[in-house]
């Protein structure tokens, strides 16, 4: 009995940890896309508070930013619904994603300055504004020239959802504490066995960003 309530801790942990870095992904390609934006944007403006935000957010650890967000926000009577577990996931889904969005726009940035400046130059002779050379000439580029340590990024961000254990949210570190307090004797296992899920879903990440850099990454 001990045994399948173990493969069930770990099994809910797993889920946690997928669903948690999942949403964080979306929400951190999708910030960190529009601070590269703005980081190139002709507008002075939008440069400053990009390069403001991606300075203070980067070199501040995780752990203060999701103590921010767990602790901050609630003060601040910020808050995402009636239920305290979802409050738990939305905030820490919120600090992952303001956080992993600023090396996001990072890489990507580099990737827009590896785009010849001729094809900006004829993007705008056609008659192209600066938003659609952006969305449909730069971009494009850009993101297929980052694939490799964007996947860096993204495997980084998939260890760092463990931090969110610490507040409040079923992942695989939250298993493996309760794990290790159902079955004290298996601690050796229990710990084996963590580094091993963590080891997949990171095995299984690097299959696809390989993938996917065979299939569209562009040398330069």
């Amino acid at each position: 009995m001990d045994l399948i309530q173990l493969l069930e801790l770990f099994g809910s942990g797993v889920w946690g940890t997928v669903k948690l870095f999942t949403v964080a992904l979306v929400g951190s390609l999708v910030l960190g896309t529009i601070l590269a934006a703005m980081r190139v944007s002709p507008t002075p403006v939008l440069r400053i508070a990009a390069s403001t935000y991606i300075n203070i957010v980067r070199n501040t650890p995780l752990t203060l930013v999701m103590f921010f967000c767990a602790f901050g926000l609630p003060f601040l009577d910020v808050r995402f619904g009636d239920s305290s577990s979802f409050n738990s996931f939305a905030y820490a889904t919120l600090a992952l994603t303001a956080y992993t969005a600023c090396f996001v726009a990072e890489t990507l940035k580099a990737g827009i300055q590896t785009v010849p400046v001729g094809q900006a130059e004829a993007a705008r002779a056609i008659g192209l504004t600066f938003n659609q050379t952006l969305t449909e000439v730069i971009l494009p580029q850009a993101f297929r020239t980052v694939i490799p340590p964007l996947g860096s990024v993204v495997i980084a961000m998939l260890k760092n959802t463990s931090i969110a254990s610490a507040f409040n949210n079923r992942e695989l570190i939250s298993a493996m504490r309760n794990a290790i307090e159902l079955r004290g004797d298996l601690v050796i296992p229990i710990l084996f066995g963590t580094a091993c899920a963590y080891l997949v879903l990171a095995l299984i990440l690097g299959r696809i960003f390989d993938y996917l850099e065979r299939k569209l990454v562009i040398l330069r």
